[in-house]
């Protein structure tokens, strides 16, 4: 890892300890509320695409444990449960009015209270607090399939929170897509301890009060 980066990682990691207690309570009552409004575990578990290790990547390398190319490592993100349990949820885009989400969960999405638990994820090495947000398996497939270099992305560690997320709403089209990407990569021409610094200052208005969508 270059010195910058592993700057860059250390200061995630602090914050993300000096977040963890507030968020620990906060997580409790997000739970008992849970609990009380809806059947289901309270944290739910998905798998998602994170950093691609390989510099550079040789797909025929035969040193290479993965069978199948999925992009980057994948890992177990974790988030408070925001939608009814039901017995199989296929990956699908983000939608407005998805009927699957809860009263609580939409206020939980709105405030991005939901990805707190996340914060373990970061303090696990899977993320970073900033980063390209991580997509799930099958839909960064169908994504690189249409939106050139989308996987260029995947140099750095996935985040909770990005440049690309204090600008633009969640992506439900792969123009959104395309539009996200641009700043993901400008993040990562750009990246720096200041930036992430400047990012999550920029997140937490965000969290308080978000803006209309």
């Amino acid at each position: 890892m270059a010195p910058h980066a592993t700057l860059i990682r250390a200061v995630n990691v602090v914050v993300a300890l000096a977040a963890t207690l507030p968020a620990l309570l906060v997580m409790g009552l997000i739970a008992i509320a849970v609990c009380m409004t809806s059947q289901g575990p309270v944290v739910y578990r998905q798998r998602r695409v994170g950093r691609d290790r390989r510099q550079p990547r040789v797909r025929s390398r035969p040193t290479d444990r993965r069978t199948r190319d999925l992009g980057g490592q994948v890992f177990t993100v974790y988030k408070l449960r925001t939608m009814e349990q039901r017995p199989y949820q296929a990956e699908r885009w983000a939608e407005v009015d998805d009927p699957r989400i809860t009263p609580l969960g939409r206020f939980l999405r709105r405030h991005h209270l939901d990805e707190l638990p996340q914060l373990f994820n970061v303090l696990r090495g899977d993320m970073n607090i900033v980063g390209p947000r991580p997509e799930q398996p099958h839909l960064f497939n169908e994504i690189c399939a249409r939106v050139r270099t989308f996987n260029r992305r995947q140099c750095v560690p996935p985040g909770i929170t990005g440049l690309a997320q204090i600008h633009l709403p969640y992506a439900r089209t792969f123009e959104d897509c395309r539009r996200k990407l641009e700043l993901d990569l400008q993040y990562i021409r750009e990246r720096s301890v200041w930036t992430d610094l400047a990012i999550m200052a920029r997140t937490f208005p965000m969290v308080v009060s978000p803006p209309q969508e």
